[in-house]
């Protein structure tokens, strides 16, 4: 009966996303209705008190859905700003909300204008150059791809602000760039050292592996035949030199702000593959060098053979792979933003 008990009170993963969407397209749908009402009411004190804390306070939370419906009801709305004199895309940036933001894509006109800001702390610029606030930064995993990631905001920003404003300082005296250099500056070093961290955690794994692997291969590849001792040795070899080169490339790289960008998430994967492949080739050599030695006539014995072999690439895969696609995703994917719907937006 208790059993039967928690298996009614354990909701299925499936089951609990439905009810996620239906709460989210209920409170769309609520959004609709409560913009026909405000708007058949005629009460302009009415739409300024709701709308423009619907459509500021979703913004910071980045449902653009609920901007996109306030926006189509009341198109100046568009222009409220917060008691700081932000817009909704000036609150975009400061909270890092790229669903927001990409709103910006479907607009037919006045983009420039939308990021015009100007007052004692600066332009939009000086905006997207601050530290994102500490609950958006952990949304991404690791100081490098965290530091990649407020990079990419920037420049995605100065794609839609005028060119001066990079040469518009604030109220002290700073250019844009000065700002950015100076609010990820801890952020910069926490990048070098998650990315040596990682570098290190591979290259010991790999390391451990290898000296294992030579040591029961040097032995057995003598008992072994000529031809196939020299195939063990050059596969070994060539697992060696993979795994020089991998952590030459990781730990010699210069950890400089904008390498951030792609210079250094780029050598991190390779960084990676070369270890996969350099554990790969020394279990190579390990499993055909024991087969050869223990294995004739009994094709049986290659199942555990190869079951035991594949256990450290599969625990390494297991472990890295996760990461590797998390860098290869945010530097060669289509990124976060970009035009998401054809629905206009103002």
């Amino acid at each position: 009966m208790q059993w039967s008990q928690k298996g009614r009170d354990r909701v299925p993963p499936t089951k609990h996303v439905q009810k996620q969407k239906l709460m989210h397209l209920q409170a769309i749908q609520l959004v609709k209705s409560l913009c026909e009402k405000i708007r058949s009411s005629n009460h302009s004190k009415v739409f300024e008190l709701i709308c423009k804390d619907v459509i500021l306070v979703a913004t910071r939370y980045g449902i653009h859905e609920v901007v996109e419906e306030v926006v189509e009801s009341f198109p100046q709305a568009i222009w409220y700003v917060d008691k700081d004199n932000y817009n909704i895309f000036g609150l975009a940036v400061i909270y890092l909300c790229e669903n927001v933001f990409n709103l910006i894509y479907q607009m037919s006109g006045h983009k420039q204008a939308m990021m015009f800001m100007g007052d004692k702390n600066g332009n939009m610029l000086h905006l997207a150059g601050r530290v994102a606030p500490f609950d958006k930064l952990n949304l991404v995993p690791g100081a490098a791809l965290q530091m990649q990631r407020e990079l990419q905001w920037f420049k995605e920003v100065v794609k839609f602000v005028i060119p001066r404003y990079k040469q518009i300082r604030n109220n002290e005296n700073e250019f844009p760039s000065m700002v950015f250099t100076k609010e990820h500056k801890k952020l910069v070093e926490e990048g070098e050292k998650w990315m040596k961290d990682t570098a290190n955690s591979c290259t010991i794994a790999a390391a451990l592996i290898a000296t294992i692997a030579f040591a029961a291969v040097a032995p057995m590849a003598q008992m072994a035949s000529q031809f196939s001792q020299k195939q063990t040795h050059l596969l070994c070899n060539l697992s060696v030199h993979i795994h020089r080169v991998s952590i030459n490339v990781i730990l010699t790289s210069r950890y400089a702000e904008g390498d951030f960008l792609y210079v250094l998430p780029k050598r991190l994967i390779i960084g990676l593959v070369t270890l996969f492949m350099s554990i790969t080739t020394m279990i190579l050599a390990f499993s055909s060098t024991l087969y050869l030695v223990f294995g004739n006539n009994k094709e049986w014995t290659l199942i555990p053979v190869a079951a035991l072999a594949c256990l450290p690439v599969t625990s390494f895969v297991f472990l890295q792979f996760p990461l590797l696609v998390d860098l290869i995703s945010s530097t060669y994917g289509h990124g976060i933003f970009g035009k998401k719907s054809d629905r206009l937006f103002y």
